[in-house]
């Protein structure tokens, strides 16, 4: 199961119906009762919705305000509505004084797009996510997934490459520094 959480608001009924089928759902179901709703920190979440029949005015909120209500096409709208979600959320990633569009494979400073290739954004955002500087080899396995000790420059090339683009682009000769232990993002903005 992953970490997809569903809140189902003020219906012990639906909440039973999804408790019968929990193992076939890919996300977890939580029932939720008014008085627990003002105490629920939904920031404590990663990734929810909260199911129903009332307008609740929050977030992520499916209202289900047609009946009757088809239990298939219920469950499809719920999933449909965790893959906009997290879509959406991919859709921005910031790595210092850039937005990284992983849908478009865009990286974009203020009016200016740079196109990237899907291999450029992974390796942009594995290290954009390290403190510390990251070695080659540590680069070829988990953006590669390269696992043998064999000599190659991929990693090497690859960055020449991007940074070539950026500093094109957006004239940032800084973003992909090189360190003694390996590369890593600029904490600059």
């Amino acid at each position: 199961m992953n970490n997809q959480t569903l809140f189902i608001y003020e219906s012990s009924s639906l909440f039973n119906i999804f408790k019968e089928i929990d193992d076939y759902l890919n996300f977890k179901i939580v029932n939720l009762t008014k008085k627990e709703i003002s105490k629920t920190n939904f920031k404590d979440y990663k990734d929810y919705l909260i199911l129903s029949f009332k307008e609740l005015n929050l977030p992520n909120t499916i209202l289900i305000d047609n009946f009757p209500v088809k239990f298939p096409k219920l469950l499809e709208k719920i999933n449909l509505e965790f893959l906009k979600k997290n879509f959406n959320e991919q859709s921005n990633i910031i790595v210092s004084k850039y937005a990284i569009n992983t849908n478009s494979r865009e990286m974009i400073l203020q009016n200016q797009k740079l196109k990237l290739t899907e291999k450029e954004i992974n390796m942009i955002i594995y290290l954009s996510n390290s403190k510390k500087p990251i070695k080659v080899n540590e680069l070829q396995e988990k953006v590669w997934g390269y696992q043998s000790k064999l000599e190659t420059h991929t990693v090497e090339t690859h960055i020449h490459r991007l940074r070539k683009k950026i500093k094109e682009k957006f004239s940032d000769e800084n973003l992909i520094v090189s360190k003694k232990d390996g590369y890593q993002i600029s904490k600059k903005k």
